[in-house]
């Protein structure tokens, strides 16, 4: 399965206005389980930044966390890369619509050989490193690139079933994943060995989160690939399933699990 066509698709008939956009943000921060882990980690961690932060997003796509990012403080710097040129030129073409050009830029940029040492206070990586097989080069250029103090966020599938992948012979639902997830002592071990100084890790997508992913996610996107016609049919078919997927979303947040299909993962340099 591949999603780039289908963002691509949505990009077209979102990017026509800003306000279209920001509703496309929106929508997203909603039916993104992922979302809603990444922004409760993320206003714990503000409380340790300075007064004028240095943030990047690494791997920023269409430009939702550094949108979010943007919001909770006038005075914080962030920066967007991805390798996608026609990505960067597009969200930096936003952000200067919005009037935050002067706080907000993007840039395009290889991770396996990006590094500003010793700039950010926090890097943020979400659903990036499962695309890449040198992890442990990106895992090491983040650490020279955050001050000391700084943290580093990701979001990435596990080996739980991560990638709808659950024993050695299934294929991956998403065609441009290299692995189709981590364990916990693996992602733990490769950002030690990349010299970060402390890790915590933890399960998202447990059972609610698994439901939700396929009702708001996996059925649609299927759906979608077989057809564009379908997109006629979606909005009907969200107004039934969305009210089941918030709740589902609600509490995947709000429980501890002892397995998922996700990890959150901070590390501390």
């Amino acid at each position: 399965m591949q999603y780039d066509p289908i963002k691509r698709f949505l990009g077209k008939i979102f990017n026509s206005t800003p306000i279209l956009r920001v509703l496309f943000y929106k929508m997203l921060d909603l039916l993104l389980l992922r979302t809603w882990h990444i922004k409760k980690e993320i206003r714990q961690i503000r409380k340790c930044f300075p007064e004028k932060a240095e943030i990047l997003d690494a791997g920023s796509g269409f430009g939702q966390y550094v949108y979010y990012i943007s919001t909770l403080s006038p005075k914080w710097n962030i920066k967007g890369v991805d390798v996608k040129e026609e990505q960067i030129a597009d969200c930096n073409r936003f952000f200067t619509k919005l009037g935050r050009g002067n706080r907000v830029v993007f840039e395009e940029a290889d991770l396996t050989k990006y590094s500003e040492p010793e700039r950010f206070d926090m890097i943020l990586s979400v659903d990036v490193m499962e695309h890449i097989l040198e992890d442990v080069e990106v895992f090491k250029n983040f650490n020279k690139s955050l001050k000391p103090g700084g943290v580093l966020l990701v979001s990435t599938p596990s080996d739980q079933g991560g990638s709808d992948v659950h024993d050695d012979h299934e294929a991956s639902f998403v065609g441009e994943h290299v692995r189709d997830g981590y364990n916990i002592i693996q992602i733990e071990e490769k950002l030690y060995t990349a010299g970060f100084s402390k890790v915590e890790a933890y399960y998202s997508y447990g059972c609610p989160g698994k439901i939700s992913w396929k009702l708001s996610m996996k059925y649609p996107i299927l759906m979608v690939n077989t057809s564009k016609l379908f997109l006629l049919v979606l909005p009907f078919y969200y107004i039934v399933t969305f009210p089941f997927a918030l709740i589902l979303n609600y509490f995947d947040v709000k429980q501890k699990h002892q397995s998922g299909t996700g990890l959150i993962v901070k590390a501390f340099k």
